[in-house]
């Protein structure tokens, strides 16, 4: 199984930051979502951040929250979306990282679930509303499991404990641009380059930036401000709900905008 450590390594050495497309598994029924994750990695995707659908997703804003209603209303489960990430591994060994919940971990069962995402083929697991003051709840069952961690900074995350961040985190650090909610913005957050010079001076481990990033030219600029991987996922979730009954033009739409993507950040 592919690893961060040669993906981010790869790209270092190119100079090209990674393109990390998130989608809600099963949005909006799981053959269609499969054929859009395809897509996305033919488009040159370098890690996929996949979320499994949660009833109360608190991280997240109308798109993502509307793209697991739907995935849910589909029959998706926990169970089933490991079985999904097992058949976009078989198509192509692309780094997975889980974005999800406590409760849908606690109920399956940290260590069970750590081990059947491992065996799945993912590679990190976030757990969006788990502060780090709870990090050990998964970070030993993960590290166990040879999963690796990921965890959140944010603009307002003060210093000592944006270091407590960098020490527990082995995967990447998923630093959040703006202060609320995910969703396409029309301006990129003013944070960005601090926040990034900031995080580099406490850890080696990659810094990816999300919330926001809805443009190639947006993505540049996170690249340019020294980020190592630029996260989007509203604007292509989006595209899904807007060609929802025609999966054809859904995956066009998506390829096209994350080919141009790839093509700004010189891929």
């Amino acid at each position: 199984m592919k690893s961060y450590r040669e993906v981010f390594g790869q790209l270092r050495r190119e100079g090209r930051a990674a393109m990390i497309p998130f989608f809600v598994i099963g949005d909006p029924d799981c053959e269609t979502s499969l054929g859009v994750v395809r897509a996305a990695v033919d488009a040159g995707a370098d890690v996929l951040e996949l979320g499994i659908a949660f009833s109360d997703p608190i991280a997240d804003g109308p798109t993502i929250q509307k793209a697991g209603i739907r995935a849910m209303r589909a029959g998706m489960t926990v169970a089933r979306a490991l079985e999904f990430i097992g058949r976009v591994k078989a198509y192509k060994d692309v780094p997975i990282g889980l974005l999800m919940y406590y409760n849908l971990v606690y109920q399956y069962g940290v260590e069970q679930f750590c081990a059947d995402a491992h065996a799945a083929g993912v590679n990190s697991i976030l757990v969006a509303d788990l502060s780090i003051d709870d990090a050990d709840e998964v970070a030993g069952p993960a590290r166990a499991a040879g999963l690796d961690t990921v965890f959140m900074v944010t603009p307002n995350t003060a210093e000592q404990r944006m270091a407590r961040i960098a020490a527990a985190t082995t995967g990447f650090v998923y630093t959040v641009s703006v202060l609320g909610v995910t969703g396409s913005r029309d301006e990129l957050s003013g944070q960005v380059e601090g926040l990034v010079s900031r995080l580099k001076r406490l850890t080696d481990v990659p810094i990816c930036v999300g919330f926001g990033i809805s443009r190639p030219e947006h993505a540049v600029a996170v690249a340019r401000a020294g980020a190592d991987g630029v996260i989007i996922g509203s604007k292509v979730v989006s595209m899904i709900e807007q060609n929802i009954g025609d999966p054809g033009a859904m995956k066009e739409a998506i390829s096209s905008f994350l080919g141009d993507v790839r093509a700004a950040l010189g891929g």
